[in-house]
């Protein structure tokens, strides 16, 4: 990705979050062991993950399009690694304008947002937490809008998985 688009993705997020709250602040991030390698390096601290069960218990439902999700994510008490949150509910990393991570050390799921993805394939777009009646419009979807290319999208899924096949919850 250009440094062009990366900053086109991040003003359309900084405009999102003058709309509604957005991702960083609703949804639970889920962290692999390589993506605590990679934060921990450029952060310089371990504080930042706990193993917390998911807020909705539909999480914990197999899913029959992703069977081994579950068994990836989850230990077998029911919780998971995932990013932190302030006392607010945002994401640690949160500030005022945006992500304190580099694109590059972000936690594989953030990068992959808002792509809908399973172990066999990148499946659409989920756009949940993005007001994508505001920013995208039929000739610019949200990948367009974030500058993210279906190419990336797919690199960032295979390591995703790769990474919770090799890891422990």
């Amino acid at each position: 990705m250009s440094a062009t688009e990366m900053l086109t993705g991040a003003a359309a997020c900084a405009r999102c979050a003058t709309l509604q709250k957005t991702c960083c602040q609703r949804a639970e991030i889920l962290v692999t062991e390589g993506d605590v390698r990679r934060i921990t390096a450029h952060a310089q601290r371990v504080e930042f993950f706990e193993h917390r069960a998911p807020h909705d218990p539909e999480y914990l439902v197999p899913d029959e399009q992703d069977p081994h999700w579950l068994q990836y994510t989850c230990r077998a008490d029911g919780t998971r690694r995932v990013l932190q949150r302030k006392a607010d509910g945002d994401c640690t990393f949160l500030r005022a304008d945006g992500c304190t991570l580099p694109l590059e050390v972000r936690p594989l799921v953030c990068r992959l947002y808002p792509f809908a993805y399973t172990e066999q394939g990148i499946t659409g777009v989920d756009s949940e937490y993005c007001p994508t009646r505001a920013l995208a419009t039929r000739d610019r979807p949200m990948t367009e809008v974030l500058g993210i290319d279906a190419s990336a999208a797919e690199d960032w899924r295979q390591t995703l998985y790769q990474e919770l096949r090799d890891g422990t919850p």
